[in-house]
């Protein structure tokens, strides 16, 4: 299991080794279900604590100055605006599912 807290100062990215197993114990044709619990260890990788907008804007004015190709697009940032939207739209629906149409947009 993997949580991420942004207000975390440290530790934003936890990962947790839990898991299930389910062993199957027959005799005859006949199975009795055992699960298993798996508990263990909890790793939180280091991660640069460098504000995500100023790395943000530090590549945009490397790609102008440089005048290199961004990361990312402007039809990207559509997308995402666009999946947020829908996402919105599900909520309202008390979770029912919103149909996204992807069209190109013309350079």
């Amino acid at each position: 299991m993997i949580m991420y807290d942004d207000l975390e100062p440290s530790e934003k990215v936890k990962v947790y080794d839990k898991g299930v197993t389910v062993n199957k114990n027959g005799s005859n044709g006949v199975y009795d279900m055992l699960v298993g619990y798996r508990t263990g260890d909890m790793w939180a990788p280091k991660l640069s604590s460098t504000e995500a907008l100023h790395t943000e804007m530090s590549h945009f004015r490397e790609c102008i100055e440089q005048n290199k190709q961004s990361i990312t697009s402007g039809e990207i940032g559509l997308r995402v605006v666009q999946i947020l939207e829908a996402a919105n739209r599900s909520m309202e629906q008390q979770g029912q599912p919103v149909e996204l149409r992807w069209e190109r947009i013309p350079v």
